[in-house]
């Protein structure tokens, strides 16, 4: 059992701490960024970004896991997770969006709704008809009054 956080990936791409690269990132499998990324990543594996990792650009991955800094345009095909010292100011295009409380979201979300129904549900049944259920009205007399 791997007991490096990945998830299952045996290819992993990574820029360490200290690191800074200008470019773009195309790869199969898990990114993993602790340095500076200005320039866009392209995978159908994972994007994840340490506490010390920044990324300015686009990132377009399956799944997002950030503990760092986003400046991006983040597009997932599964999710975008941010853990509580992330930092995104960008845009995020995911069905699911996950947030621990003290990550910080500035900017918009599109999680795939593209517009409800002009009506509300129908419930079964109206009032009128729900009252006909209603129990009969029972009269309790006192049997007896130790008054």
């Amino acid at each position: 059992m791997k007991k490096n956080g990945f998830s299952g990936d045996d290819n992993i791409t990574l820029l360490a701490r200290g690191v800074q690269l200008r470019g773009e990132i195309r790869v199969e499998g898990t990114v993993r960024i602790d340095g500076r990324l200005e320039g866009d990543i392209h995978t159908n594996g994972q994007v994840i970004i340490g506490e010390e990792g920044l990324v300015q650009g686009t990132i377009d991955a399956g799944v997002v896991v950030s503990s760092g800094r986003i400046k991006a345009k983040v597009t997932a095909s599964e999710r975008v997770q941010l853990l509580k010292t992330a930092v995104l100011i960008g845009e995020i295009h995911a069905p699911v969006l996950m947030m621990e409380e003290g990550a910080k979201l500035q900017g918009s979300t599109d999680m795939g709704v593209a517009s409800w129904p002009d009506e509300l549900p129908k419930l079964p049944g109206t009032v009128h008809e729900l009252s006909t259920h209603r129990s009969k009205h029972v009269v309790v007399l006192d049997k007896e009054s130790n008054a």
